[in-house]
């Protein structure tokens, strides 16, 4: 089932492996019919011949364009994982109790650009920005209120962080240190994608090839330590979110992750051990099919790379496991409340692509932070999907569709067609192209042609929006939305100055110094990152200290 064309014979017998896989696996004990009390199979297949099905196959193996499981989602649904972080610690932390109280399975939290940046909340560069757009951590005392009777061995946690991802990564261990949880039970997610900020969103501390040096020394550590954790989630959203194409969203994202898969094994890691630590997150816009087909293809083209190019041979090392977020960009200012249909559609096309997470955006976030209601709203939208559609009664029920399939055909192509491209880039291997597109501007001029085009059709007609260039007369009336007071920074500013007069700072400057020593040798950077967190150094102070020993970045300016 590696691409050729499928015999009946071979159909069949492709039937029958996946039986064997279904059966002995747990299923959810629920009523998988439709509303009207119709027995449904647990997934559809050609009754004869399909010239097409050798790409396709069953779910739970190879090339998994289906989907990873055998029993898809009536073995174990998506895990609604909101996204979420304003203010400090203390109210982000009520959140996502509130979140969690309402049925959410896992949390994902959001950084304020003080922390995105690797600077402390009283830093004069901080001024204005404190607990605006996520949380403010400066410190390991935070991350404590964060995640305040939240018990961290048993809730997966993913952070959207990649500039200081590793200092923050540390403070979060040293958090569960503190709970009195074994790190060595921690399940989670840390983005930590440094290509996507060269790329698209521009969040970066140093050049590329120090933090390189710091994702490489924690997928040493968590091989070692967290087997469970993921250190690496690659990131297409953010790209997509910039303005490219679903292809381009695609191919750009697991080229990144490719060139994460080179990392580990230029450290003599072994990629059946820490493939599995990989996993994505991606975009769901609004051309329903076309993500459903970018949701199917990404499956296929990792499974095949990763045994044919990088030797893979475990199942579990060729999985692409990806978390979804609705597209932040398709949400409208201009009558708002359309964007809760925006969002379920978006989300719809996520569970039917076979997303293993899924966020949904608030109808209010683009304009503020998600109020209660909004953030509650989001949340519903997941659970009607879960509960009430039963689309997750069959495995990818939208599987041999002459439309969905030749999507994602195409876009495999044009994925391929890329990949060569930034392979000639560089020297042959993936990480030397992206580093070279970086440089020359490659991957940020295809992006800006893609929104530049966008925007024409869109002024031109060609595209609508609702509530936009069409439809635009409403009774709407203007929304209430979160704002963040002043005095969250004002708080903040004097909780970090009491910490550090109460510390010891004799502690603090060894740990440091220590830090920057290994800064300058090949040691592995997380066991003196996490003495410094743990002697409560702040993420400024820690970043401060890698910005010294390893300089800083700027773009090249282009025109």
């Amino acid at each position: 089932m590696d691409g050729d064309p499928a015999s009946a014979a071979a159909i069949e017998a492709g039937r029958a492996r996946w039986q064997a896989r279904y059966d002995a696996a747990y299923k959810r004990d629920r009523d998988f019919r439709t509303l009207s009390g119709l027995e449904v199979d647990a997934v559809y297949g050609p009754p004869g011949d399909d010239p097409r099905f050798g790409r396709i196959g069953w779910p739970g193996e190879f090339p998994f364009t289906r989907g990873l499981y055998a029993t898809g989602y009536r073995g174990r649904p998506w895990t609604i994982r909101q996204f979420a972080g304003f203010g400090n610690a203390r109210q982000t932390n009520e959140r996502y109790k509130m979140i969690l109280g309402a049925g959410g399975a896992g949390l994902s939290v959001a950084f304020d650009m003080p922390t995105l940046m690797g600077r402390d909340s009283d830093d004069p560069r901080s001024l204005g920005e404190v607990g605006h757009c996520g949380v403010a951590v400066d410190s390991a005392l935070d991350m404590d209120l964060l995640f305040a009777d939240i018990p961290l061995g048993e809730v997966t946690t993913s952070m959207t962080i990649s500039g200081p991802a590793v200092p923050i990564f540390c403070m979060y261990v040293v958090a569960a240190e503190r709970q009195g949880v074994p790190v060595g039970r921690l399940n989670g997610t840390l983005q930590t994608d440094i290509f996507k900020e060269y790329i698209a969103q521009k969040e970066w501390l140093f050049a590329p090839e120090p933090h390189l040096r710091l994702i490489g020394d924690l997928m040493e550590f968590c091989v070692a330590e967290i087997p469970a954790y993921k250190p690496l989630s690659v990131s297409g959203y953010h790209i997509r979110e910039a303005g490219a194409t679903a292809a381009q969203e695609l191919a750009f994202t697991l080229a990144d992750g490719f060139g994460y898969v080179e990392l580990g094994l230029s450290r003599g890691l072994d990629v059946d051990v820490f493939a599995p630590g990989l996993s994505f997150f991606f975009d769901a816009h609004i051309d329903f099919f076309e993500e459903i087909a970018k949701f199917r293809a990404a499956r296929r083209i990792w499974a095949r790379w990763l045994r044919d190019v990088y030797g893979a041979r475990t199942e579990r090392a060729q999985w692409l496991r990806f978390h979804t977020q609705t597209a932040g960009v398709s949400l409208t200012a201009q009558q708002p409340d359309d964007n809760i249909v925006r969002t379920a559609i978006e989300a719809l096309a996520a569970v039917l692509g076979g997303t293993n997470s899924l966020h949904t955006n608030a109808l209010d976030e683009v304009l503020a932070l998600p109020s209660e209601k909004a953030a509650e709203i989001a949340l519903r939208t997941q659970q009607v999907i879960m509960e009430e559609t039963e689309v997750a009664n069959v495995i990818d029920p939208l599987g041999g569709s002459w439309y969905v399939e030749a999507l994602t055909d195409r876009l495999e192509g044009e994925a391929e067609s890329c990949f060569t491209k930034i392979r000639e880039m560089g020297t042959g291997d993936m990480t030397s192209g992206i580093l070279r597109g970086i440089e020359d501007g490659w991957f940020t001029a295809q992006i800006a042609e893609a929104a530049f085009e966008y925007q024409r059709k869109l002024e031109e007609g060609g595209k609508r929006i609702v509530g936009v260039n069409c439809h635009m007369a409403t009774v709407e009336e203007p929304l209430e939305i979160l704002r963040v007071s002043h005095e969250v920074e004002r708080d903040q500013r004097r909780a970090l100055g009491e910490r550090r007069a109460a510390r010891d700072a004799r502690a603090v400057a060894a740990a440091l110094a220590r830090l920057a020593g290994a800064a300058g040798t090949g040691e592995n950077m997380i066991p003196p990152m996490l003495e410094a967190v743990r002697a409560e150094a702040t993420l400024g102070e820690i970043c401060d200290v890698l910005r010294a020993e390893w300089g800083t970045y700027s773009e090249p300016a282009r025109f």
